[in-house]
């Protein structure tokens, strides 16, 4: 799509704030109103417009895509977006510990037991650990938390939650990030820690890495959004 304004900025609107193309507010795909009710989240999405250049490419925008997701999925979806993330947390990564070797047993105790124990703390969700190939089945009231954790969340922290979960493939680490208890840096390293423990043994693979960077440059810009959409 070529450019088709010559400046974004943010505006005050009756509750909250929009973003300004040479004046008028913008909208979401599906033609909704973008209010937005931190003006950090607003100024981000703005630089994101400012900063295109002949062309706009969506793809380079992921705070706007972000927003736009929150409003018109999450907001239209809500209660069937809030079952698709809760549902990691039956069968999250960080419950399934490996039996050997003794070193990636002990890297996986080390890294995940904290985040277990600190969301048994901060979600009453008590998760069971398993070591080999056979489906741990947890508890029900720990998933009713943990259900009821992400069900406190507002639409716009949902969609940077969803991203995260699914891009990290755990719950509980996608938590631990919006939470604040790791950034977003860590909660790749702890969701690719098998990954990574192999590549330091057997030597690193080129599109592997790739994926990794990218994966890292998209739970980043995910758990700024979420975090600007929490302030």
């Amino acid at each position: 799509m070529k450019r088709f304004y010559k400046t974004a900025s943010v505006g005050l609107a009756d509750g909250g704030y929009q973003v300004l193309l040479d004046g008028r507010p913008i909208r979401t795909p599906a033609k909704a109103q973008m209010l937005l009710q931190g003006e950090a989240l607003a100024a981000a999405i703005a630089a994101e417009w400012e900063a295109q250049g002949e062309k706009v490419e969506p793809g380079s925008m992921p705070f706007m895509s972000l927003a736009a997701t929150g409003i018109d999925r999450v907001t239209t979806q809500r209660e069937a977006v809030i079952d698709q993330i809760a549902a990691y947390g039956g069968s999250d990564l960080v419950c399934y510990r490996a039996e050997a070797p003794a070193d990636l047993a002990e890297r996986q105790m080390a890294s995940w037991q904290p985040l277990l124990d600190w969301a048994e703390g901060r979600f009453d969700a008590r998760l069971t650990v398993t070591a080999g190939i056979m489906p741990a089945v947890q508890p029900e009231p720990a998933l009713k938390a943990l259900r009821l954790g992400v069900a406190a969340y507002d639409d716009l922290v949902l969609s940077g939650l969803y991203q995260l979960t699914t891009g990290l493939g755990s719950l509980i680490i996608a938590l631990a990030v919006v939470e604040g208890r790791i950034d977003a840096a860590k909660g790749v390293e702890f969701a690719l820690l098998d990954e990574l423990f192999q590549a330091e043994r057997w030597g690193e693979d080129s599109e592997a890495a790739e994926r990794r960077r990218t994966l890292a440059r998209d739970m980043e810009n995910a758990a700024r959004f979420a975090a600007m959409c929490r302030v």
